[in-house]
């Protein structure tokens, strides 16, 4: 019996518990990508999968619609793939496991990937539906959303006709996007330089209990970021003890607010050094009270690692670790509440012979969003760094006449008596780089309501899919008075 048995829009359920059994993170989208064309081919429907495996399918208009432009429904088939730190589950092979508490599905100790799991459970149940009213029909799923958009970037819009687009990748219901940050990812390469140890004994230094989340939504929560807990603390032992470190590892998503983080380090003095983690336990948990009161600082007893990072490299870490630009950077003087830009260390990975640090910057001000990198660039040159920048994104400007919008919100008004929030977003989305290849669609960005996403805590609200459906549902057949 599936877990999601019963559950209603029933067919949306049944979908989205199939894509659960299929791996797909970032990066390993082919059997799902095949499990799309698999899907149009049964239902004879014309379909596209390109290059970057993404996937077009066509559905002709319901009678009464043949006239009314077309309709893209777009979402992205990859997911980020996060665990609890005593999780067996291999993203690569294994399906996720669904669970359901209350009005909540949620997975067992991995992210849920309803982010964005749930606009392909949509887009399938509108292709394999015979009874729902609808303009032509292109439900578009893109790869790689999660690692820098790489099937919206490589998509070639002459595959699409449709003059409007639904983006089903936003996670608070009532609210639609129509703006959205740019961003790009720095990854900062220390070179580094191995010596023998020369101290008595053995530690591992962990940084853990956070709550993390996403990169760009949760940013202005201010939770803690594990790398940058984990510099102060090694910045600190480094001053008044006579420490040594083999490795510094942390975070495993540049788009996600890293959870826990370590280091293996070697000391003489196992006392001193347990006392200074003990202050820094009583300082992080009294700076995050409110946003991770779980926070953990440990030490953990290891085999004494024979090479250490020399102290010329250990410093140059150490200095990256606190001089990288993390959180929220600037707030908009437009719009209230919302963050302008920001940067998130994501990633912190030690190599054979360098360190690596990856950043995520977000700005709806391309030229803020160069500013910070441009920062991290002169932090890279002062510390013997290089750093390279890939998968840079467009923001998606707001529209000022948009039809699809104003559409929206009679309907929303007509169902539920209130207007609906109109808001721009601290995330990317792939309508910033559509809209540049598509200038003269017609977008907007909306979705049900999802908590939690990019950490192991992730849940989705049953009873907002069902609303949000019904709401596709209103919009499809109000499309007659577009």
């Amino acid at each position: 019996m599936r877990v999601l048995e019963g559950l209603e829009p029933e067919k949306v359920f049944y979908f989205f518990e199939e894509i659960s059994k299929i791996p797909r993170c970032s990066g390993n989208e082919k059997a799902i990508s095949d499990y799309l064309v698999n899907f149009a081919k049964e239902r004879n429907l014309e379909y596209i999968q390109d290059k970057a495996l993404n996937v077009i399918i066509k559905k002709p208009a319901t009678k009464g619609y043949e006239n009314i432009p077309g309709v893209i429904i777009q979402g992205h088939i990859d997911m980020v793939c996060e665990k609890t730190s005593d999780s067996t589950h291999d993203f690569s092979k294994d399906p996720i496991k669904l669970q359901i508490e209350g009005d909540y599905i949620k997975a067992t100790n991995t992210t849920l990937g309803a982010d964005n799991g749930i606009a392909v459970a949509y887009a399938l149940a509108l292709l394999d539906s015979n009874d729902i009213e609808h303009p032509a029909i292109e439900a578009l799923f893109t790869t790689e959303e999660e690692t820098g958009m790489t099937g919206a970037n490589e998509l070639d819009p002459k595959l699409l006709n449709g003059k409007v687009l639904l983006n089903i990748d936003s996670e608070e219901e009532g609210i639609f996007y129509v703006s959205c940050a740019g961003g790009l990812r720095d990854i900062i390469t220390l070179p580094i330089e191995y010596v023998e140890s020369k101290n008595k004994y053995g530690l591992k230094l962990k940084i853990s209990g956070l709550q993390g989340g996403h990169s760009g939504m949760e940013i202005i929560k201010q939770r803690g970021n594990a790398n940058k807990l984990l510099g102060r603390v090694l910045y600190d032992l480094m001053k008044k003890t006579d420490l040594e470190c083999a490795t510094i590892n942390g975070g495993d998503k540049s788009n996600a607010i890293p959870r826990e983080a370590e280091a293996e380090i070697v000391v003489n003095d196992i006392r001193k050094t347990k006392e200074i983690v003990e202050y820094w336990q009583r300082t992080f948990s009294n700076e995050l009270s409110i946003s991770d009161p779980n926070v953990k600082v440990d030490l953990e007893e290891i085999e004494k690692p024979s090479k250490v990072l020399s102290n010329y490299s250990f410093e140059k870490a150490v200095n990256i670790l606190m001089l990288v630009h993390d959180g929220v950077q600037t707030m908009s003087k437009a719009i209230e509440g919302l963050v302008e830009s920001s940067s998130n260390l994501g990633v912190v990975k030690t190599y054979e012979n360098r360190i690596e640090f990856t950043s995520a910057t977000r700005s709806s001000v391309e030229t803020l969003r160069d500013f910070i990198h441009n920062k991290s660039e002169i932090i890279a040159k002062l510390n013997g760094a290089s750093i390279t920048t890939n998968a840079p994104y467009p923001a998606w400007e707001y529209k000022p006449d948009s039809k699809i919008r104003e559409l929206m919100k009679k309907v929303y008004k007509n169902m539920y008596g209130k207007d609906p929030e109109i808001a721009a977003i601290h995330a990317g989305l792939e309508c910033g780089i559509l809209s540049g290849k598509m200038k003269d669609v017609d977008m907007i960005s909306f979705g049900p309501n999802l908590y939690d996403v990019h950490t192991p805590q992730e849940k989705m609200s049953i009873s907002s899919v069902r609303r949000t459906w019904e709401f596709l549902l209103e919009v499809l057949k109000e499309m007659k008075n577009y």
